[in-house]
């Protein structure tokens, strides 16, 4: 962890790229089953984390594929980007599966969507709503936090980038668990700058 907020890195697949991200100070690497996705994981890497957690990301699959990918790959925690009922959720949580469930923000009024998901996830991810299922690299109004009252902890994306330790030095959200950092960080689709993430990390570190 730095500064004892949980780093996640998402949308990997390239096998040398991974083990540079798990060398650095992050506590999970996403991996995107979504085939319209460019980050799209069509086949196993010759390198998988081995001290990260792996985080699985879907986007409105089936209960069996899930579970065919979190044997196949692994899986520590499950992200679910779509439109995934509460009781959904929570037929996965009952299988032992970790849910993290994903919500498009726009304002304050997209956080009462959580409030039916408290009890079926382990946690929330908030993310900039866009017209795709996340991913638009862009940031949402932060202050909007300051309304979610749940009290379930939620990992913050949509939009990081090398320049926004500063601002969410500053966010002091009582359940606000980590970020996650994805394609504001990469040379390419799936291809991460390690020396951005790093130079990100000792900012974010810097007391």
């Amino acid at each position: 962890m730095v500064n004892n907020k949980i780093i996640k890195v998402c949308g990997m697949r390239n096998a040398n790229n991974i083990q540079q991200v798990e060398a650095l100070p992050v506590d999970m690497i996403g991996f995107i089953f979504y085939n319209k996705s460019p980050r799209f994981v069509y086949e196993m890497p010759d390198y998988m984390p081995k001290q990260t957690r792996r985080v699985g990301v879907f986007v409105n699959e089936d209960k069996a594929t899930i579970e065919m990918y979190v044997d196949r790959f692994g899986l520590h925690f499950v992200q679910l980007h779509g439109n995934e009922s509460p009781e959904y959720c929570q037929s996965l949580q009952n299988s032992g599966l970790k849910i993290i469930k994903a919500f498009s923000i726009a304002d304050a009024r997209d956080l009462r969507h959580t409030e039916k998901y408290q009890n079926s996830c382990s946690l929330f991810l908030f993310d900039t709503k866009c017209e795709q299922y996340g991913g638009s690299g862009n940031q949402f109004d932060w202050s909007v936090l300051d309304a979610y009252t749940g009290k379930k902890p939620f990992l913050l994306s949509g939009g990081i980038n090398s320049y926004s330790a500063r601002a969410l030095k500053e966010l002091n959200h009582p359940y606000l668990a980590g970020f996650d950092l994805n394609s504001r960080f990469e040379t390419k689709p799936a291809e991460k700058d390690i020396s951005r993430l790093q130079n990100f990390l000792n900012e974010l570190n810097d007391k």
